[in-house]
Parts: structure tokens; C-alpha cells; sequence
């Protein structure tokens, strides 16, 4: 059995001691658990329940988990997911007591056909959004949906930690952002799921890998990858799903993201069965629901 395998387990046990009242001393594992989680240098907090370490990721209670969506922008494609900076820390703090394990931040509209706003309106959009959050909520995990390197830059130099989910596929400008910050990054793969393959460089970076439905070009070829995502699981990496309400769930059935939500729900499902560790959501209450099925399908 490999150091990983035999670490996993000390983390989970860790966990179901510092939570079984059955344990003799909770807080003697508890407070292990505290200091592996602040001690930053070595260890990277994830979220409450998992985090990196040394370039590898660890999931102590082994569920799935959720993302919710927040847009600071007056045009993204799901009108109920549109914010002001002055509403940001409600709509976090009603995730967070929906279920929510990560809130993701953006403020320039990627959907398709749009017109991206310049980055002086990105950042004058977000700083307060950001501002807000981490003074309401300091120890949310929070993750930035950017392209930009500079912005990344500045929003980690002035705010801290944060994951930044970068929907481009990266640049070499966006990946020593991340290296030097030394943060998690959400690498969208555009449908080429063999990509980590071609590009062994990036495995210095704590990587999670989002295939990119609603990036690789049609409806059929987000299926295609789709059908095909089990083989991320080869790489040891977190798996991001985003489907929510997007064209490749409502197209294909005369719907609108509007009247979605069914639909949305059956992919998810679809694919926690076949791999993803994280759904991005705009509906956090729904998708708690599942994720708490399939754990007692799962038998997690």
C-alpha cells in the first residue's frame, strides 16, 4: 500500500474521531485536525472537509462537493444567479446554509456570444464583492471564476486564498499566478480529457480538472465528453462538473435555463456516478439533495 493510501486513512479516521462522541478524546483529534488545516506552509485548506497536501488531495469524509454559483454581472445567462456587490453576502450565506462547501465569484460574463467586459470593469465589480465576503465570512472557501491573470493577482494579493477557476483553459501568465500564490486552479479541459497527459508540467500545480461543458464547441460533443469522463479518475485529481441550466441540459428538450432544474439534476447525478467530486450549482439546495442520495447509493 503507497504512503498516500496509508495517509488517506489517518485522515479519515481523524475525521470519524473528531466527530464520534463514541471516541474517548474528540478534541485531541479535533485539535489535529485544526492544526493540519491552519498550518498553511504545508497544508492547503480546502474546504472543511478536504484539502491539498504536497501537491495531492484529500478527502476526509469522502463526499462529494458542492459549488455554488454567484455572478456579479448584469448579463449571465441564468438571470437568478445575477448579483450586486451589496447582495453578495446573503447569497453566500444562504448557500453556505444550504449545503454550499465552496462559493465561486465572478464578474465577467463567459456565457456563449457574449462580449466579455473589460477588466477594469471585472475588478471594479469585484473588489467589493470580495471585500465583503471575506469580512462577513472569513473561513468560506472561496474560488474566483476568472480568466485573467491579473486579475487573479491582485484579487489574491489584496483578499488571500482562494481557488481561481479559469474557464480559458489557463495561460502561462494564469499558471505562474497560481504557482507563485501557491492555490488551488480549476483547469477547464474543453472536452481534451487526455490533456493532463500531453501536459506533465502542470503537476506542480494543485490542480482540479473541470472537463468544460458548455466550452467544447456543441451539444453533442459536451455529451461525447460526457460519456467519457470516468477516465479522469485515472489522474488523482478533484473532478469539477459544471451543467448547471446550461444549453447542452435545456437545448436538447425545448426548454430555457429557466425551467431546467429537472433536467440539470438527472446529469448530475449522471455524473457523480461516474467520477466528479465537485458540482458547480446554481441550485445548492437541490443539489444537496442529491449528493445526499448518491452517498447512500454510493454507501460512502
Amino acid at each position: 500500500m503507497s504512503f498516500n493510501i496509508y495517509f488517506y486513512c489517518f485522515l479519515r479516521a481523524l475525521d470519524v474521531c473528531a466527530h464520534n462522541s463514541a471516541c474517548k478524546d474528540t478534541n485531541f483529534f479535533s485539535n489535529i485536525l485544526t492544526f493540519l488545516r491552519k498550518n498553511e506552509k504545508k497544508v492547503h485548506f480546502y474546504s472543511k472537509n478536504g484539502f491539498f497536501l504536497q501537491k495531492k488531495y484529500y478527502l476526509c469524509s469522502v463526499k462529494a462537493k458542492i459549488m455554488a454559483i454567484g455572478n456579479v454581472t448584469p448579463d449571465s445567462f441564468y438571470a437568478a444567479s445575477r448579483l450586486v456587490s451589496d447582495e453578495v453576502v446573503a447569497w453566500a450565506e444562504k448557500a453556505l446554509n444550504e449545503g454550499a462547501d465552496i462559493l465561486d465569484i465572478g464578474a465577467c460574463s463567459t456565457r456563449p456570444g457574449s462580449t466579455p467586459a473589460e477588466e477594469a470593469e471585472e475588478w471594479r465589480r469585484l473588489e467589493p464583492a470580495l471585500g465583503a465576503l471575506k469580512e462577513a465570512l472569513p473561513e468560506a472557501c472561496l474560488s474566483l471564476d476568472t480568466f485573467r491573470p491579473e486579475i487573479a493577482r491582485r484579487a489574491l494579493g489584496q483578499f488571500g486564498s482562494m481557488i481561481i477557476n479559469d474557464i480559458s483553459g489557463g495561460c502561462e501568465a494564469m499558471y505562474e499566478v497560481v504557482r507563485a500564490y501557491g492555490v488551488p486552479y480549476i483547469w477547464t479541459l474543453r472536452g481534451q480529457l487526455d490533456l493532463p497527459v500531453q501536459r506533465p508540467e502542470m503537476n506542480d500545480i494543485d490542480l482540479i480538472l473541470d472537463p468544460g461543458f458548455g466550452f467544447i464547441g456543441s451539444t453533442e460533443g459536451d455529451y461525447e465528453c460526457l460519456r467519457k469522463m470516468d477516465s479522469l479518475r485515472t489522474f488523482d485529481r478533484p473532478v469539477l462538473v459544471g451543467v448547471s441550466r446550461k444549453s447542452m441540459v435545456w437545448r436538447p428538450l425545448g426548454l430555457t435555463p429557466e425551467t431546467s432544474l429537472t433536467a440539470t439534476q438527472a446529469l448530475q447525478l449522471y455524473a457523480l456516478e461516474h467520477g466528479a467530486t465537485i458540482l458547480r450549482t446554481h441550485d445548492v439546495k437541490e443539489t444537496k439533495q442529491i449528493t445526499t442520495l448518491f452517498e447512500l447509493i454510493d454507501n460512502r
